[in-house]
């Protein structure tokens, strides 16, 4: 048992250190990180709730929050989802959309390996430029943003499980484009006689920064003498958009009826944004159907001049399970989260989970 102290306490101080000098900022820095995309959910389970689930996400679904959830996948985990993002097509960004797929294996008894990918769209952007600004008469142009995630977790004890998340980040037009690698990590310990209570800790979107290039960044001109020359701009350098989690959860068991309700409260820690405090609850019945309900606070949310989120805070969102077999656990999870926004309309995500 000091063993385990001793391991719980050593991951605290060192998370705890690191989120110190990553997030050693002010507020000059706010705005400034480049793949904002990192910090979009695009999984329904955990969205559902404002991403509260540090302390007790589970499966796929934990890559988002914090990895070390993905240590509890029993065999195979396939999901899928779809994000209609600020409202998508009917939203003030044209078509803006998310699709994302992943695949978790476990290997032996302690690990679990994964991966996936989310790949964000913006449908066709009309191209203006100085000498031709009316929008449309010069075509169209289509950026595209991509995350492959590659992860691995591991249970170090029935309370103590762990993981790193291993991400490239891709953002591309047709002749410019950004690359990038980050890290995440986590852990999560979990305690009482029957695990009720939870606690984690996750950093994420560590790593160098990045910056574009392509011939996008170059145009051809004369020069003084009379020669052509060809003149490169130098993209500025982006950091990325790190941030610390911080967080803990509790079941309230009820044998009638297999029911649970789960309260989870958790602190993020934003290198480029303001800090977030959320707070969500989970419903589940006969591990048939869940419900879930969360909000996101933040300075300034109900400040309409102040505000710096498009976001408004309060998630919503459910899950229905179809068991695929009297003999096992295996089942297919249908999930669905709603995320309020303003001006812009809200964030709709539905996805569809296999386990085997």
């Amino acid at each position: 048992m000091k063993n385990i102290a001793r391991v719980i306490v050593a991951v605290a101080l060192v998370s705890a250190l690191s989120a110190e000098s990553v997030m050693a900022g002010n507020d000059d820095r706010r705005g400034t990180a480049g793949a904002t995309e990192l910090l979009i959910n695009p999984w329904a389970r955990s969205s559902g709730w404002g991403n509260v689930n540090t302390a007790c996400g589970r499966g796929i679904d934990a890559f988002y929050t914090n990895i070390a959830g993905l240590a509890f996948v029993t065999k195979t985990e396939i999901a899928y989802s779809n994000t209609m993002f600020m409202g998508g097509k009917s939203g003030l960004v044209s078509a803006a959309s998310i699709n994302s797929f992943g695949l978790a294996q476990r290997v032996g008894d302690q690990g679990v390996v994964a991966a996936y990918v989310m790949a964000m769209s913006f449908g066709n952007i009309p191209i203006q430029t100085e000498g031709s600004p009316e929008a449309g008469s010069n075509g169209t142009f289509s950026p595209t943003y991509m995350n492959i995630n590659v992860a691995y977790a591991h249970s170090f004890t029935p309370s103590i499980h762990g993981g790193a998340v291993l991400k490239v980040i891709s953002e591309a037009t047709d002749n410019v484009t950004g690359t990038g690698v980050a890290l995440d990590a986590g852990i999560q310990y979990v305690t009482g006689e029957d695990d009720e209570l939870k606690f984690g800790i996750s950093l994420k979107n560590i790593g160098p920064a990045m910056s574009f290039g392509g011939t996008g960044m170059s145009f051809t001109t004369i020069n003084d003498a009379g020669n052509n020359m060809t003149v490169e701009f130098r993209s500025a350098e982006m950091e990325l958009p790190t941030c610390f989690n911080i967080g803990i959860s509790y079941d309230l068991l009820i044998s009638q009826w297999d029911q649970r309700i789960t309260m989870a409260g958790n602190f993020t820690s934003n290198a480029f944004l303001k800090d977030n405090i959320s707070a969500g609850l989970e419903y589940s019945l006969l591990k048939l159907f869940q419900a879930r309900v969360g909000y996101v606070y933040q300075t300034d949310i109900f400040d309409n001049d102040n505000r710096t989120t498009a976001l408004t805070g309060i998630c919503a969102g459910a899950t229905v399970f179809i068991p695929l077999s009297k003999k096992n656990d295996n089942t297919i999870a249908i999930d669905y989260s709603y995320r309020t926004a303003s001006p812009m309309k809200g964030t709709h995500t539905i996805g569809a989970t296999i386990k085997l």
